[in-house]
């Protein structure tokens, strides 16, 4: 493992649950983890409603734009975590693989964002304890 630990989120679209992903790991974990999102199909834009609940916890993704999947970013990650992607990830030996199933944001309101938002944010303080504990270890 290098001296960052690189974490990649996977979900089809790359405009919605990969992107409040990235973005809260980065917001809450800052410079100790790198981080990458993409989607085995990305769409144009991000959800303007992620982008508007994520805004409601002090986080503007805005500029962001959906990435194409590649096999170089998951090579380039020790942990691999999918969201709805089925079979499009590549695997490799030495990773960590993480399937979180989350209901998808895609053409939802804000209201309905929320808690998908939520739960994300849960999930990504577990992962920051996990990749602290693994890094403690090392």
């Amino acid at each position: 493992m290098r001296n960052k630990p690189s974490v990649l989120f996977v979900c089809v679209h790359n405009a919605g649950r990969s992107q409040m992903a990235a973005a809260y790991l980065t917001h809450l974990a800052g410079d100790r983890v790198e981080v990458r999102s993409a989607g085995s199909a990305p769409a144009n834009t991000v959800n303007p409603a992620v982008v508007t609940a994520l805004l409601e916890e002090g986080i503007d993704i805005s500029a962001e734009a959906p990435k194409v999947l590649t096999t170089e970013a998951i090579r380039a990650s020790d942990y691999v975590i999918t969201m709805g992607c089925g079979d499009a990830c590549e695997f490799f030996p030495g990773k960590t693989y993480l399937d979180w199933v989350l209901e998808d944001p895609a053409g939802q309101g804000v209201e309905h964002v929320r808690p998908i938002r939520d739960e994300i944010k849960q999930r990504i303080i577990g992962l920051i304890s996990e990749i602290d504990a693994k890094a403690a270890t090392t």
